[in-house]
């Protein structure tokens, strides 16, 4: 990886000296299907880029990763690939004021997720293509300059199989000559670019408004089409549109809209105009929640945001990713509470996605929103819960301060000034100046220049008659930032918890007193960022907490009601509130949440609070708790609901004792019955994996299972199943295909480790944690930053929570000071996570 890099100062240099006219990309892949002798499969690849030299240097450089290139053209010289090729770079020496470069070479498919991936579908053997690029893997694909801030228009053609068809970001048709070309692009991105390939299932449809007209399409494999409800796909994409147009008052200016749920996919999407790819994972093949399909339509909206902010109009480096990915985060759930039948995503957005923005704050790596990016691999790595959910709710907080029509003028005028073009933070800031009055600049050194969470907490004093005589808000952190906060006010009657006062107020410093809630009566319960207009850490007065304790599931507000949730993971997450105290919690007021998006979530902290953060001591009790709470909150469930099948899936998640598994077994082999529950292929392999993991299932067993559902979903639950055996000749296994071998596919070295670490096998994997030390430097530099990322996250010994673990971390970290800064990241998240744990063990031991 490293060769692979490409810094910041080396893109800015390279940006001043150079003006990019255009692409022109032939690709033949017909070499994707058939057999193949060569130990890596490669396709040609023919670029041709135009580009005038705009400063005083005569050389620079074209990226490409390729296994061998066949010739290199610059103004009709033809030059040596042996002497300027050097597997990632292409040396250009002698630019002329207008230049042509032709690159034609030979390109490795992908099999991690990177570049052109190819996938061979297990149930029918046909061959999927799809490209995934961000932030620079398009230089895997062609030849390039591989920045975001060097937009060109592209043209592609794509020489395929005679049964395929393809798609790229503009329209294109098979020739007569059998190739496919396609539609000249508007200025883009590299990493935006796109090409996907094969025998894909492909339904149509249009949107129309006001004169313009909008080719829709949407594809999954062959073997998914049967589970493929494009139609809904259609609605959300259809009420999105007419969303973005109302409010942005700016056509959608890619042309056609395809979207494509693609195999083996390493995110959620990607934002490719005209050709966005999502992880087919979001194809459905059993029943689901609601809570999926809202997650489902929150991505489509998100991506399309994305062809406004990101798009049409994309930062100059990635230092202000979030220009794009904040914004596309925060509108994914405003659209989508206001355009969609899911209106109360800002429930989901409380309870999950701020979640991973709060630990993604308190982790050494927090860094400012506008974050210091050196290169690349600084890049990969910031794609996380800051540039994302952290971006977002600051941006909530931004309307919430500015005003919502200032706030969406301004990004009107955002992107008419700055269309097809590259910005920076300033350049927004001064749209949103011009258009709320707001000092921009001052909110934006507090928010978006510094790192850290808040902790709001109140503070209030009662007279006599148990009436509020002064209610302050305190505040905490290593930035006091201003703070738009509602506060409210709840009473407990006839066994419903209810707001009865609300106030707004701008919070600043360490203690600002709320006056207008002077006098009220007394409260059961004080919610601080009531309606969750900010970013922070919520804390509860005594008396709040004994309320929660005792109530949690008499509020009636549900957004209320995720937001007491989160405080209290918080706590818990904290070494505030031991673990099997919220354990109590969750097995009080669990069955009582109707959100299903909030269960799920609450499920996950409960089975973490067990897994990590409960004393040694208590964790089998604990998972008997939980284990016997899901029993019981599954058979007492509605037949049929989404309560039941998500009460399933726990019960599934946490069985552990003997009566549980042979349920589970009775469940698989139709002998047990639970009224209105649909045990269908997905819940089938949910029921076997702690079969699996508690020795109750052989190869056997599962090689049965995958020969019921012969897929590429039932492959990876295949492998990762046999990995999760309790065998330390299965763990030697496991652990050679993934740190020895790169054999495995990005999808199944992600399903070796799933299997690989079972909480349930603590002593079994323990040898390893000595191994995982001796092996990341070499995996980082020798595997592609993806699947590097893959390993040393999954890898690390975080079931070995024990303070060697602690100190065998830190030995490294010490001994390994000049590591990949990168590399070195990961390793510090994880032993944050780690020290986290202990923290919490110890509270919690004390609570015994």
């Amino acid at each position: 990886m490293p060769g692979e890099n490409l810094t910041r100062d080396e893109a800015h240099e390279r940006a001043a000296l150079l003006s990019v006219d255009g692409y022109e990309v032939a690709l033949d892949l017909r070499s994707a299907v058939g057999e193949s002798t060569e130990a890596v499969r490669t396709f040609r690849s023919v670029t041709t880029i135009r580009f005038r030299r705009t400063g005083e240097a005569t050389s620079t450089f074209a990226d490409l990763i390729a296994p061998s290139v066949t010739s290199v053209t610059l103004n009709g010289r033809e030059l040596d690939p042996a002497v300027v090729f050097d597997g990632t770079r292409i040396a250009l020496d002698g630019l002329a004021e207008e230049n042509v470069l032709v690159v034609d070479a030979q390109c490795a498919y992908s099999r991690t997720g990177e570049g052109l991936h190819r996938f061979v579908d297990p149930e029918d053997g046909e061959v999927y293509l799809y490209t995934q690029y961000e932030p620079a893997d398009a230089r895997r694909v062609y030849a390039n300059f591989e920045q975001p801030d060097l937009k060109a228009p592209y043209r592609f053609e794509v020489t395929a199989p005679d049964a395929w068809s393809v798609w790229s970001n503009g329209a294109g048709e098979r020739g007569a000559d059998g190739v496919w070309r396609f539609a000249e692009t508007k200025p883009i991105s590299t990493y935006i670019t796109c090409v996907v390939a094969g025998p894909y299932h492909y339904v149509t449809d249009s949107y129309e408004r006001d004169g313009l007209v909008i080719p829709l399409g949407a594809m999954c494999r062959k073997g998914l089409a049967k589970h493929f409800d494009a139609d809904d796909v259609f609605l959300i994409t259809k009420q999105g549109l007419d969303f973005f147009h109302d409010n942005f008052d700016y056509p959608y200016p890619f042309g056609k809209y395809d979207q494509a749920f693609v195999p083996e996919y390493n995110l959620g999407a990607m934002e490719n105009p005209g050709m966005v790819t999502f992880t087919e994972e979001y194809v459905y093949r059993g029943k689901v929640t609601r809570a999926a399909y809202e997650r489902r339509a929150n991505v489509i909206l998100h991506e399309m945001a994305h062809m406004w902010f990101g798009d049409l109009v994309t930062m100059v480096w990635w230092d202000d990713l979030w220009l794009k990915e904040s914004f596309a985060d925060f509108m994914g759930s405003f659209s989508l509470a206001e355009a969609t039948r899911f209106t109360n995503s800002w429930v989901t957005f409380a309870n999950n996605r701020k979640a991973w923005a709060y630990r993604a704050d308190q982790l050494p790596s927090t860094h400012p929103i506008t974050a210091d990016i050196r290169d690349l691999e600084d890049a990969k790595l910031n794609f996380d819960g800051i540039t994302y959910a952290k971006g977002a709710s600051v941006l909530k907080q931004l309307v919430a301060y500015a005003g919502r029509d200032a706030f969406l003028e301004g990004a009107r005028r955002y992107f008419k000034r700055h269309a097809y073009g590259n910005t920076r933070l300033a350049d927004l800031l001064a749209v949103l100046e011009e258009t709320s009055g707001r000092d921009m600049k001052t909110w934006s050194k507090s928010w978006l220049q510094t790192s850290g969470v808040n902790v709001l907490a109140p503070e209030v004093t009662y007279d006599a008659e148990g009436r509020i005589t002064e209610l302050a808000v305190l505040q905490e952190g290593d930035e006091l930032r201003p703070h738009r906060v509602a506060v409210g006010l709840y009473r407990l009657a006839d066994g419903e918890l209810t707001r009865y006062a609300r106030t707004e107020a701008d919070v600043a410093g360490v203690r600002t007193v709320v006056a207008e809630l002077a006098g009220a009566e007394r409260p059961d319960l004080i919610l601080v960022n009531d309606d969750d207009l900010t970013f922070c850490k919520v804390r509860f007065d005594e008396g709040s907490m004994e309320t929660l304790r005792g109530h949690l599931g008499d509020i009636t507000d549900p957004l209320a009601r995720a937001l007491c949730w989160s405080g209290l993971w918080s706590l818990t997450r904290d070494g505030l509130m031991p673990a099997r105290d919220f354990v109590a919690v969750v097995l009080a007021f669990a069955g009582r949440e109707t959100d299903i998006g909030v269960l799920q979530m609450v499920h996950a902290w409960a089975q973490t609070a067990v897994t990590h953060y409960a004393d040694r001591a208590w964790r089998a009790e604990g998972g008997r708790l939980l284990a016997e709470g899901g029993l019981r909150e599954l058979r007492a469930a509605e037949p049929g609901s989404e309560q039941q099948l998500t009460w399933a899936r726990f019960l599934a998640a946490t069985a552990s004792s003997d009566a549980d598994l042979q349920l589970l077994e009775g469940l698989l082999a139709g002998t047990a019955r639970i009224d209105g529950l649909d045990v269908d292929q997905e819940l089938r392999w949910a029921l076997l994996s702690p079969l699996a993991a508690r020795g109750r299932a052989d190869q056997a067993r599962i090689d049965e299972e995958l020969a019921r559902d012969d897929t590429a979903s039932g492959k990876r639950h295949q492998v990762r199943l046999l990995a999760s055996r309790p065998s330390e000749a299965v763990k030697a296994q496991a652990w050679a295909q993934v740190v020895e071998s790169d054999a495995l596919s990005n999808a199944l070295v992600g399903a070796t480790i799933a299997g690989f670490t079972q909480s349930s096998q603590r002593e079994l994997i323990a040898p390893y944690a000595e191994k995982y030390f001796a092996v990341i430097e070499r995996i980082w530099a020798e595997r592609s930053i993806q699947i590097g990322m893959d390993v040393v996250r999954g890898l690390f010994p975080a079931l070995q929570d024990r303070p060697e673990t602690l100190a065998a971390t830190d030995a490294w970290l010490a001994e390994h000071a000049d590591a990949a800064p990168a590399l070195r990241r990961l390793v510090l998240e994880s032993r944050d996570d780690l020290a986290r744990a202990l923290r919490a063990q110890e509270c919690d031991a004390q609570a015994k």
